[in-house]
């Protein structure tokens, strides 16, 4: 059974697709290469930190360097960790598999979806890149702005593509933030443990 606001939500967004040729190429781009970009984006910290011109960036390498492998590696926790746990619990129908009027834009991808149909929930690229701008956020507040627009775009369109229901995005972005606060913890009760020694 499908609640009511995941369905007219998602047949709303849906409708957006093969609507105009050039929107459909935005959806594709959004849902699928845009995350390329946001992990381009983040690596850019790192990447700043090593070029002179830049003494601000430089003095801020080893912040930079932690902030990346900590998103990046929350993110890939919570994306192949919790995500395929809770699926393997939840196996959720896509909504191209129950309606027949979906536009469909893509194929899902993923772990499980490779092998057989479900997998919706929660959205795997919501966990992830919700993760990562959750992590950013706690280094660079301003900037992860930027990222959780970005994470939300994506998600977005993940919908409007037609592989992912609107409850989906809300759980993945939850799921992604709350990794995102643990793994900040128990980060910060290593470091309180070893200055402690």
């Amino acid at each position: 059974m499908i609640p009511n606001f995941d369905l007219q939500i998602f047949q709303w967004l849906n409708s957006w697709a093969l609507w105009r040729p050039w929107m459909d190429t935005l959806i594709i781009f959004r849902a699928t290469f845009l995350g390329y970009w946001i992990v381009l984006a983040l690596l850019l910290f790192g990447m700043i930190s090593f070029i002179p011109v830049f003494p601000r960036a430089r003095a801020r390498l080893r912040k930079n360097w932690e902030m990346i492998f900590l998103a990046l590696g929350t993110a890939t926790v919570a994306r192949f960790g919790i995500v395929e746990l809770i699926r393997f619990w939840y196996d959720r129908a896509r909504p191209f598999e129950v309606l027949s009027n979906v536009h469909q834009l893509i194929s899902p991808g993923g772990f499980i979806s490779k092998f057989h149909g479900g997998g919706s929930f929660p959205s795997g690229h919501a966990v992830f890149f919700f993760a990562l701008a959750a992590i950013v956020g706690r280094y660079y507040p301003k900037t992860s702005i930027l990222f959780y627009l970005a994470a939300l775009n994506l998600s977005i369109a993940r919908v409007q593509a037609g592989v992912h229901w609107p409850s989906d995005i809300i759980a993945g972005a939850l799921v992604g933030i709350l990794t995102s606060i643990i793994c900040r913890a128990f980060l910060q009760k290593y470091r309180n443990a070893k200055t402690a020694a």
